[in-house]
């Protein structure tokens, strides 16, 4: 019998017969994804690649370790209040801002219709405001968030605690009376806390715009009615707006310590 030649490869990879299925790296590879999982290596070690030593999110998919909850609202707090000291510096001196803020208000003094800047201004009266702060309150503590419905209890009563203080050390008058007393204003004050805690107490999204409004009118109502000048009104935004931030930073890292790991 006559052997038959086998047939060879030459250099180009092509050969008289049929290719044969010959076992090596790329079906250990598929091998080992399939049992192991891992797309990176075929032997279940580790890869050597920085994607590879990604920690997994809550979901399992790669990522980093969020930035820590509230820290944003630390900062915005942190430059409230130094632009509150500023103000107050520059109305405790006469100081150009001041100026420039009177000559401001006397201008826009006895603007826009009296009605609706009147109803503006009562925004921030105790007889309205305080009414609503309670409702959520009361809803807070139904619900079981009594430390918040403390929290939000102490910022209001920390507004004639501060405002009056304020009133009687910088004796600023006002735009249409030689009155002293008027920064910063207790009004807008009282408005911004009152709303601002609503909100929170609620843990409804929609109701933070609402806030705003509400006090944005307060103050716009205040200084149109000649009622105050605008740094009063700026001065108590600043004043409450950092203590307003501050609690919803600590609320938010609150829940969040709270919150079961996966």
């Amino acid at each position: 019998m006559r052997e038959e030649p086998r047939p060879r490869e030459t250099g180009g990879g092509s050969g008289s017969g049929l290719p044969r299925f010959r076992p090596g790296r790329a079906f250990a590879h598929t091998a080992g994804t399939s049992r192991t999982g891992d797309p990176h290596r075929s032997d279940g070690r580790p890869p050597h690649t920085p994607r590879g030593e990604r920690h997994t999110g809550p979901a399992g998919r790669p990522g980093t370790t969020p930035p820590v909850p509230g820290r944003p609202a630390f900062v915005v707090a942190l430059l409230s209040l130094c632009g509150f000291l500023l103000v107050t510096w520059q109305v405790a001196v006469r100081g150009p801002l001041a100026a420039l803020d009177e000559r401001a208000g006397r201008a826009l003094a006895g603007r826009g219709p009296a009605w609706l800047t009147e109803l503006g201004a009562d925004l921030g009266g105790l007889p309205v405001a305080l009414p609503v702060l309670a409702a959520a309150v009361a809803y807070a503590v139904w619900r079981g968030r009594r430390w918040q419905a403390l929290c939000a209890g102490a910022a209001m009563a920390l507004v004639p605690a501060l405002v009056v203080p304020l009133k009687l050390l910088l004796d600023r008058p006002g735009p249409l009376t030689d009155a002293t007393g008027y920064y910063p204003s207790g009004h807008t004050a009282t408005a911004l806390v009152a709303y601002g805690a609503a909100a929170l107490l609620t843990r409804r999204r929609a109701l933070v715009p609402v806030a705003t409004v509400l006090t944005a009118a307060t103050g716009t109502g205040l200084v149109l009615r000649g009622y105050h000048w605008p740094l009063d009104v700026v001065g108590s935004v600043l004043l409450f707006g950092a203590g307003l931030l501050g609690v919803s930073a600590i609320r938010r890292r609150r829940s969040s310590g709270r919150t079961p790991s996966r």
